[in-house]
């Protein structure tokens, strides 16, 4: 219920960036403000994780494409410079504004302020059963694999990072996480703006 209402009071917080947004998403490339995927949550169900849409029109359907630029190990699929992103989808997505439309997933209930990154579902069908612990909780908007910066170079580590998160898993790590996390975002937002 606190995350509920503490997702409620951001939307409405954020709603002005959120009108920004939408104009800049619109004037800039042809789709949607919001992409919806299907990932997997909790207990293995299934849910529509909402995004900023950062990458052109159809991207999922590009996806096959550029298959071959992959550059994370293990079953999951990142590139760090996709050459799907718009010029505003390349900032909003390295600085991680394009994650804020998650806060409509956590209103809902389907996720939590920090928990395991939830996956695509064909991604998670391919975890290996000793990590499969990572889906007896919410996913989140923040782990602890996010505020150390870990991202996506290592699938083992970033595995064990989930894990480390979920036995440790109270208010008060929660928060630790949290906090780490937002500095660790401002950080590279402040770092986008001076390169731009």
């Amino acid at each position: 219920m606190l995350e509920r209402l503490l997702a409620l009071f951001l939307l409405i917080f954020f709603s002005p960036a959120f009108f920004i947004l939408y104009i800049l998403i619109k004037f800039t490339s042809k789709g949607p403000f919001f992409f919806r995927q299907l990932r997997m949550g909790k207990d293995k169900k299934p849910f529509w994780i909402y995004k900023i849409r950062t990458m052109v029109e159809e991207a999922e359907k590009l996806k096959e494409k550029v298959k071959h630029l992959n550059q994370a190990d293990g079953p999951v699929f990142k590139i760090y410079d996709d050459p799907r992103f718009t010029k505003l989808g390349k900032f909003l997505a390295k600085t991680g504004i394009d994650e804020l439309a998650q806060l409509i997933n956590i209103l809902k209930g389907e996720m939590s302020f920090v928990g395991p990154r939830p996956l695509p579902i064909d991604e998670a069908q391919k975890i290996f059963k000793k990590y499969e612990r990572r889906f007896s909780v919410n996913p989140g908007i923040f782990s602890s694999w996010v505020a150390e910066g870990a991202f996506h170079n290592d699938f083992k580590k970033w595995m064990e990072f989930d894990l480390k998160d979920i036995e440790n898993k109270s208010f008060w790590y929660d928060l630790k996480i949290m906090i780490k996390s937002i500095v660790f975002v401002l950080k590279l937002v402040i770092k986008s703006v001076k390169v731009v």
